[in-house]
């Protein structure tokens, strides 16, 4: 107070110099802490862009020097990433595309084993569409081939067999997202593929085995018919021997020749000659005939028949030889005690008829849902390997929709599916 009342009273110049250097220093002051509050604004700005992953927006310059290079820092940043984005978005709209378009079967898995991507052609195969898929384990799904997928290994290629005969190569692959792995399924369709090579390959086995027995088969019978006449200059006890001998060759060349003939009928299988065929009747005519067989003994054939069923489009002939080779393996699998078998007709939500023949067995083990329909596969002691290869073959060129489901503990069902004779003529 004593300084400024002796510049008021002796030295006015000097109070103004100080007064003006004050509101110098204040207006000083004020621009900068504005400067101080312009580059706090500028970052809480930016950073809530960030945020909200706005790369759209772009800062404009202040003027002032410390602050617009941090705004042309911010806007190269947010260029780089908002190209990187687009780039992105359309690589993942391409894969998208691919995927919905592929005809091989892909599905993904989140972290905890879910379900959470599966492309048109994995519902097709899998028999689910992808709300029944998704969020779910795939062996809590009620598609076979999911619980055949859930079983394979990691990092593990596989041949598995599906309905119609179908054959699919599966492929479990790893890939990582964010850090974590993440399985996800491979599932390729190759029936047509393999069933022509199958078939190339098994007919020219079968023409020379053929060629081969028919041959050997004849020539042994004519040296055993030219041996029966030695017969009757035995003596007695020689020639009972001889006999029996003779007898046991020659039963044993014929049971040769129909083991021959039940190969031939794969390879000599003739185009179907489709005419309408009465269900009900097939399938009583089926029972009452597979009631006749040794196999039979001790168990119970059931006819369930819908009423009113159309005729189906197929050949009379070739479906019941199929139905006959169903039939005696469902009747052949319940060897463990008393069992059903059950021959149904219906008409499915498809508007076709379905054919089921159901066995009370013990199922399918996982080796022979692999198998399913390979050529020369059996799990019988003294089988060929060819019954339901020769079931195929029918129902394909009959124009049949099939499947055969046994999980373990049973029952086996067999289900043909045939186009009503009125809808296709």
């Amino acid at each position: 107070m004593a300084v400024g009342a002796a510049l008021v009273t002796e030295d006015r110049v000097w109070l103004l110099a100080v007064e003006a250097a004050l509101v110098i220093s204040l207006l000083v002051g004020l621009a900068l802490v504005r400067r101080v509050f312009a580059t706090f604004t500028l970052l809480r700005e930016s950073t809530q862009l960030l945020a909200e992953s706005d790369f759209t927006t772009r800062i404009r310059p202040t003027g002032l020097d410390e602050t617009d290079s941090l705004v042309s820092v911010y806007n190269r940043m947010a260029d780089s990433l908002r190209e990187e984005r687009t780039k992105q978005e359309e690589k993942h709209h391409f894969l998208a595309r691919i995927l919905s378009a592929s005809p091989s079967g892909i599905l993904t898995l989140d972290f905890d084993g879910r379900v959470d991507f599966a492309n048109p052609a994995a519902e097709k195969l899998l028999g689910a569409g992808a709300k029944e898929l998704l969020a779910l384990k795939l062996d809590e799904t009620a598609s076979p081939l999911a619980r055949a997928l859930a079983e394979l290994p990691e990092n593990a290629t596989d041949l598995l067999s599906a309905g119609e005969g179908r054959r699919l190569r599966v492929h479990r692959g790893t890939f990582y997202d964010r850090g974590f792995p993440r399985a996800f399924y491979l599932v390729e369709e190759l029936t047509e593929e393999l069933r022509r090579y199958e078939k190339s390959a098994y007919e020219r086995v079968i023409r020379m085995m053929s060629h081969e027995v028919n041959n050997s088969v004849g020539a042994a019978r004519s040296l055993l018919a030219s041996a029966a006449h030695y017969e009757k200059h035995l003596p007695e006890p020689d020639r009972a021997d001889l006999a029996q001998a003779l007898s046991v060759a020659s039963g044993r060349l014929g049971q040769l020749n129909t083991f021959m003939r039940g190969f031939a009928e794969v390879v000599r299988l003739p185009a179907p000659n489709l005419a309408p065929v009465a269900v009900a009747p097939l399938l009583q005519g089926l029972a009452t005939l597979m009631a006749a067989s040794p196999a039979a003994a001790g168990h119970a054939i059931r006819v369930e028949v819908e009423q009113d069923l159309p005729p189906v489009r197929a050949d009379h002939a070739q479906l019941e030889q199929a139905l006959v080779n169903i039939a005696k393996n469902g009747l052949e699998a319940m060897d463990t005690g008393p069992g059903t078998l059950t021959l149904r007709a219906f008409l499915d939500a498809d508007s076709r008829i379905a054919i089921e023949v159901e066995d009370t067995g013990l199922g399918l083990s996982s080796e022979a849902v692999k198998q399913l329909f390979t050529p020369f596969y059996t799990s019988k002691e003294n089988g060929q390997g060819l019954g339901l290869t020769l079931v195929r073959e029918i129902l394909v060129s009959n124009g049949a929709r099939f499947s055969l489901d046994g999980p373990p503990g049973g029952p086996t069902r067999f289900r043909i599916s045939l186009s009503a004779w009125e809808r296709r003529a």
